[in-house]
């Protein structure tokens, strides 16, 4: 198989999984959030350490993957669609971090038997359903290149 065409599956499938994994977490945590305080925690922690750090990965695999295709192709990186989606990349950072931050507070309530405010449970949802956006934008963007 020839290198672009490997990279560019790898590149696919790698937004793919970024994807299905955000919203398969979105649709667990938010069927497990009334479930018993012991589960929860078990299920925020799995998340944080398992699922937060192999989407990181996945997330750090695109650029350099993509900055290959553009590469390979001779694609110019002065191109529109091109920068809005290099521009939309960076806020996974801080919306990330923000998540992680609320799952954390959401497993320390967990693990001290009290329940999350609605706030905090809508907070979470907030910046996960933010981070499905801002992929699916990147996706999109990708999708719809003019080249």
């Amino acid at each position: 198989m020839e290198h672009y065409l490997t990279v560019r599956i790898v590149h696919g499938a790698a937004a793919v999984l970024l994807m299905l994994g955000l919203l398969v977490h979105i649709i667990i945590m938010w069927r497990a959030r009334g479930a018993d305080n012991e589960l929860l925690a078990r299920k925020l922690r799995r998340t944080r350490l398992i699922s937060l750090p192999l989407f990181a990965l996945l997330w750090l695999s695109l650029p350099v993957s993509g900055w290959w295709l553009t590469h390979w192709a001779a694609i110019p990186l002065s191109q529109r669609w091109l920068l809005v989606s290099i521009l939309l990349l960076p806020l996974f950072v801080p919306f990330g971090l923000l998540l992680n931050g609320n799952l954390s507070r959401w497993q320390a309530l967990a693990l001290a038997k009290q329940p999350a405010s609605g706030k905090q449970q809508g907070f979470a949802l907030a910046w996960a359903l933010t981070l499905l956006v801002l992929m699916l934008a990147i996706s999109g963007l990708m999708g719809a290149k003019p080249v």
